[in-house]
C-alpha cells in the first residue's frame, strides 16, 4: 500500500497505488489531448495562450474523493509557482524581449506557467513510468527553471515603428550621434536606382542621364578617396623615415651617444678616449702621488722588464684622497703617458632601475677593455658601486654588481696589461674583498696641496689667463690653506670675471685678493646700512684684533682688516701664516686664544661693559675649542697632566668638573693678556680704528703704516 498523509481532518484518505497511477496516468492523458487541440484552435484575438482543460473525476475513477482534496494533494505534490514580477526599467525606455524567459518557451512556443492545471504543469511529453513524469516535473519549479536574460532597453525614439504608447520625450533628448546611427540603420532599406527613378517618374532621355551622371560622381568620389589613402600612406612612410634617421643621428652624437647606449637595455659599451694630450706635466701639487704612478706607467710601456723577474704587474691602484685634488687627472695622465686606450666610468652609471644591468655593464666593460690591452679602466666614486655588502630588504639585489666587480678583477691574468683605477673620497665605505691585495694592489694618497704646491698650481692657472707680470702667487697661495687644486681653479676664474666686469685689461692682485676673500668669508654686502654708532663698534672691534696680533710674539702675520660686511660677518681680519704649519706650540695656540680675546677686550675697554655687543660670540666659541683641545687632547694642562679624554661625557663628574676649571683659566688668562696688550697699546688702537672707518680695508702693508704713525694719503 502506498500511503499519502494530507491535512484532511478528521479523516485520512487512503488509496491503493494502482488506483493512483492509473487516475496520474488518466489525468495526463486527457490533459494532453485537451492542449494539443487548444493550441490548433488557438487565435491572436485570444486573451491567454491556453485554457484549463475539464476532466471528470469519475472518469479518472477518483469520484469518491472531494475535488477540493485531490487539488490540495497536488499542490502538495507540485507547488503552483508564483507570479512573477515585471521587471523595472526607467520610464524613458521599454522592454524588448529579443529572446523567452526560458528554454522551454523557445523550445514550444509556450510558457509552461501558462499550462496549470489543478496548479501543476502539463507536458506534451509521453512517459511510460507515472513516477518518472511526477518526478520530472519538478524540474520547472520557479527555483529550477533557467530564465534567460538576453534583454536590450531602446530608447523611445524609434516609437515611429513601435506600438509603444508611453511619453514621449523632447527632441533635444536624443544626442547627436544616435542620430547618425538611427540614420545609418535606415540605409539598408534604402531603394535601388531604378526605384527612386520609377518614383520621380523621370522621362527615358532624363533616366540615361541621370545615370551617367550618377555613375560619373560615385567614380570620382572613389578616386578622389584613393588618393587621399595615398598620399595617407606616404606621409606616414615619410614620417617613418624621419623618425629613423633622427634616432640614428642621437646616436651617433658624440657627447649624447655614450647616454643613449647607456641607457638603452643591456648595452652599456663605452668607448675608449686616447689621452695623448693630457701628460704628467699637467699635473701640479701632487709630486708623491706622481711618483707612485710613473711606476705604472712602465707596467704599461714595458711590461717584460717586470716580468722577467718573475714579478706581477698590479691588477688595480686606489686614489684616495679630498673632492678636487686631481685623482682624476693622475688617472688620465698615466694613460696618456703610456699612450694606451682610456676606459671611464663612474661608480654611480651601472646601478639601474633593471635587475642585472650593473653586472652586466661590468662585464661590458671588461670585455672591451681586455680585447683593447694594454689599457686603463678608471671608475670614479668607486664607493658608490663598491661599497660594503650588507643585507637590506630594500636593494635585495645590490651585491650582484660588486660581486660581477670582483669576479671580473680575478677573473684576468696579472700580466694581461689591464690596469683598473678606482678613485674614492671615502675609503672607508669600501668592501674590505675589493681593497684587498690582488685587485686594487696599491693604494696612493693624494692630499690637498701645500704651500709649495698651491704656488704651482696658481702659476699654471695664471699661465691661461692674462695676468700683470707683477702678480706673486706665493702671496695668494699663503693665505689659502687647505684649498684643492679645484678651488684654486675657481679662484683664479673668479678674478678674471673680476677684471673683466671693471674693464681690466689685466688680472691683478686686487682682483686675485678679492676673489680669495669672497670665497672664503662671501661675498661683500654693499647694500647693508650700517648706522655710525655700529660701524664704529665694529671698527675698534677689529683694530682689538689687529694689534694683538700685531704686538704678540707667537701670533700669525696680519694680511688684512676690514669693516666691509662679508657673509655673515660684519667685519674681519685674516691672518697670512708664513707657511704651512704642521704642528702647533703651546705659545702658538695661546697667542690664536689672544687674538680672539682682542675684539671684546677693546669694546670693553672702549664703550664699557654696558655697551658689548654679540660679534664676540665666534671668537669665544674659536678660544673655548683651542683651550679645551690644550686640556683634554694635547696634555697641555697642569693640573691634568699629560692624560687625554675622548668623551667628556663619559668621564666622572669630579674629573669633570676639573677639565672645565681648567678651561676657565686658561680662558681667563688670555683675556687678560689680550687686555694688556689693549692698554699698553691705546693711541694705536684708536688710529687704526679712525684708518677702517676710513678706508674700510686696509692691508698688512697699511696696517703697518698706521701703526707706525705714517699717513696712508700717498
Amino acid at each position: 500500500m502506498f500511503s499519502l498523509s494530507t491535512s484532511f481532518q478528521p479523516q485520512q484518505m487512503i488509496v491503493p497505488l494502482s488506483q493512483l497511477l492509473n487516475a496520474l496516468h488518466s489525468l495526463k492523458n486527457s490533459a494532453t489531448a485537451s492542449v494539443q487541440a487548444l493550441h490548433k484552435d488557438f487565435t491572436p484575438e485570444h486573451n491567454s495562450f491556453l485554457k484549463e482543460p475539464s476532466v471528470s473525476l469519475r472518469d479518472l475513477g477518483l469520484s469518491e474523493v472531494r475535488v477540493s482534496q485531490l487539488d490540495e494533494l497536488i499542490s502538495r505534490l507540485l507547488p503552483i509557482p508564483g507570479p512573477e514580477e515585471p521587471p523595472t526599467v526607467p520610464s524613458s525606455w521599454r522592454t524588448s524581449h529579443v529572446s523567452a524567459d526560458s528554454f522551454f518557451h523557445n523550445k514550444h512556443g509556450f510558457s509552461h506557467r501558462r499550462m496549470g492545471v489543478f496548479g501543476s504543469p502539463v507536458f506534451h511529453r509521453q512517459y511510460h513510468s507515472p513516477l518518472k513524469e511526477v518526478c520530472s516535473q519538478l524540474q520547472f519549479l520557479p527555483l529550477r527553471v533557467q530564465s534567460r536574460g538576453f534583454k536590450t532597453l531602446r530608447s523611445r525614439t524609434r516609437r515611429t515603428e513601435s506600438t509603444y504608447d508611453g511619453p514621449v520625450e523632447s527632441e533635444a533628448f536624443t544626442p547627436a550621434f544616435m542620430k547618425v546611427l538611427l540614420t545609418k540603420e535606415k540605409a539598408p532599406e534604402a531603394q535601388s536606382l531604378d526605384q527612386v527613378m520609377a518614383q520621380k517618374n523621370l522621362p527615358e532621355n532624363q533616366q540615361e542621364a541621370f545615370k551617367t551622371g550618377f555613375t560619373e560622381g560615385f567614380m570620382r568620389s572613389q578616386a578622389f578617396t584613393q588618393r587621399t589613402q595615398d598620399s595617407l600612406r606616404r606621409t606616414r612612410l615619410i614620417l617613418l623615415v624621419l623618425l629613423l634617421v633622427g634616432i640614428y643621428g642621437l646616436s651617433r652624437t658624440p657627447f649624447l651617444s655614450v647616454r643613449f647606449r647607456t641607457t638603452s637595455g643591456l648595452d652599456s659599451a663605452v668607448d675608449p678616449i686616447q689621452m695623448k694630450n693630457v701628460t704628467f706635466e699637467h699635473v701640479k701639487g701632487v709630486e708623491e702621488a706622481k711618483n707612485e704612478l710613473q711606476d705604472v706607467v712602465e707596467f704599461l710601456k714595458n711590461p717584460q722588464k717586470f716580468t722577467v723577474l718573475g714579478g706581477k704587474l698590479p691588477k688595480g691602484i686606489l686614489l684616495v684622497g679630498p673632492p678636487g685634488t686631481g685623482k682624476t687627472l693622475l688617472a688620465r695622465a698615466v694613460a696618456g703617458e703610456a699612450d694606451v686606450p682610456f676606459y671611464y666610468a663612474s661608480g654611480s652609471e651601472f646601478d639601474e632601475m633593471f635587475v642585472g644591468v650593473g653586472a652586466s655593464r661590468i662585464r661590458n666593460l671588461f670585455k672591451e677593455a681586455k680585447a683593447n690591452a694594454p689599457c686603463v679602466i678608471f671608475i670614479d666614486e668607486l664607493d658608490s658601486v663598491g661599497g660594503k655588502r650588507i643585507e637590506s630588504p630594500m636593494h635585495p639585489y645590490s651585491r650582484q654588481t660588486i660581486n660581477q666587480l670582483l669576479a671580473e678583477m680575478d677573473g684576468f691574468k696579472p700580466n694581461e696589461g689591464v690596469i683598473v683605477i678606482g678613485a674614492t673620497n671615502f675609503a672607508e665605505a669600501l668592501d674590505n674583498a675589493l681593497v684587498r691585495p690582488g685587485r686594487f694592489d696599491m693604494q696612493v694618497t693624494v692630499p690637498r696641496p701645500d704651500v709649495k704646491g698651491r704656488t704651482e698650481i696658481l702659476n699654471w692657472y695664471l699661465s691661461k689667463i692674462k695676468v700683470d707680470p707683477a702678480i706673486d702667487a706665493e702671496i695668494i697661495a699663503r693665505g689659502t690653506v687647505g684649498f684643492s687644486g679645484a678651488e684654486l681653479e675657481n679662484l683664479v676664474n673668479q678674478a678674471a670675471l673680476k677684471a673683466a666686469v671693471d674693464e681690466k685689461e689685466l688680472v691683478t692682485m686686487k682682483e686675485l685678493e678679492f676673489a680669495k676673500d669672497k670665497i672664503i668669508m662671501g661675498p661683500e654686502r654693499r647694500s647693508v646700512e650700517i648706522d655710525k654708532k655700529n660701524k664704529t663698534i665694529t671698527a675698534y672691534h677689529e683694530s682689538g684684533h689687529a694689534i694683538v696680533a700685531y704686538y704678540t710674539k707667537d701670533a700669525m702675520p696680519i694680511n688684512k682688516a676690514t669693516i666691509m660686511p662679508r657673509g655673515p660677518t660684519l667685519g674681519h681680519v685674516s691672518m697670512l701664516p708664513e707657511n704651512d704649519r704642521w704642528s702647533e706650540t703651546r705659545a702658538q695656540l695661546l697667542a690664536q686664544m689672544d687674538v680672539s680675546m682682542g675684539g671684546r677686550v677693546a669694546e670693553e675697554l672702549i664703550f664699557g661693559d654696558d655697551y658689548i655687543t654679540t660679534g664676540a660670540s665666534s671668537d669665544f666659541d674659536g678660544a673655548t675649542k683651542i683651550a679645551k683641545m690644550m686640556v683634554t687632547r694635547f696634555g697641555m694642562s697642569d693640573k691634568l697632566g699629560v692624560m687625554t679624554y675622548g668623551d667628556v661625557s663619559k668621564q666622572s663628574p669630579e674629573t669633570q668638573a676639573a677639565i672645565e676649571q681648567e678651561v676657565r683659566v686658561l680662558l681667563k688668562d688670555s683675556y687678560e693678556r689680550a687686555k694688556n696688550i689693549l692698554k699698553t697699546y691705546s693711541s694705536e688702537h684708536k688710529k687704526l680704528a679712525d684708518a677702517l672707518l676710513t678706508y674700510e680695508t686696509l692691508d698688512a702693508k697699511e696696517i703697518q703704516m698706521v701703526l707706525e704713525g705714517k699717513s696712508l694719503d700717498h
